[in-house]
């Protein structure tokens, strides 16, 4: 007996794949430079106010969009790699698909937050330069270019690996349910609310979100 579940919450659909096309537009300009830092900085704005919303849909969202959910701990990790995982609590993220989340959420906040301290020395400066010490921008401005950058590629390169072992490994599609919400499960398991209900709190959770990113971003460069 087959089972259709909606795993992934339409809040959720859509803040992965705005992500995926602010990370695109931060890593085309950066290459760029010159008259493409204004879009730069306005895509990292973007993904401060994603990162900001996805914290908080962590605790309100659909089920398997809660942390609640996939966070899990080195003993649920080894009984996973051991092959005895349980079936149910794999069906959002997999132990080791829950920490590749977490760490990419991880390392985006840090890229964001540097490139708030960051000065290119040229034409495009953070709005928190003037705030800080000199050596705090250099520090910041250091890790955005040299190491912030190649472990967001890096960790992209292995959630990128992982769709593909899946996919021809284990005939998993992990793709599609990002985009239908839905999957097709041999047993039971529960649903992720995904009401107008639902969705009309998480489009309000997002605007205060990038209420809060607009307003922080204006007083700094007042």
């Amino acid at each position: 007996m087959h089972h259709t579940v909606r795993v992934w919450d339409a809040p959720t659909r859509l803040f992965h794949w705005a992500l995926v096309t602010c990370v695109l537009g931060l890593l085309v300009t950066s290459q760029i430079g010159g008259a493409a830092m204004p879009w730069h900085f306005r895509f990292g704005y973007s993904v401060l106010t994603l990162l900001l919303f996805r914290l908080v849909w962590g605790f309100w969202g659909g089920h398997w969009s809660r942390f609640a959910s996939f966070v899990r701990g080195p003993r649920a990790i080894w009984r996973y790699l051991r092959g005895h995982a349980d079936a149910v609590a794999s069906v959002g993220h997999n132990p080791l698909g829950a920490l590749s989340v977490l760490a990419m959420l991880a390392f985006l906040m840090l890229q964001v937050s540097s490139g708030l301290l960051s000065d290119d020395e040229i034409s495009a400066a953070g709005p928190l330069t003037r705030h800080v010490s000199a050596a705090l921008v250099n520090a910041a401005t250091f890790y955005h270019k040299n190491i912030g950058k190649f472990a967001i590629l890096s960790l992209v390169a292995l959630h990128f690996s992982a769709i593909i072992f899946y996919a021809f490994g284990r005939r998993d599609n992990l793709v599609q349910p990002m985009i239908t919400g839905d999957k097709c499960l041999s047993f039971a398991a529960p649903a992720s609310e995904d009401s107008a209900r639902q969705r009309l709190l998480a489009l309000t959770i997002l605007g205060i979100c990038g209420a809060l990113v607009a307003i922080a971003v204006a007083w700094l460069e007042a």
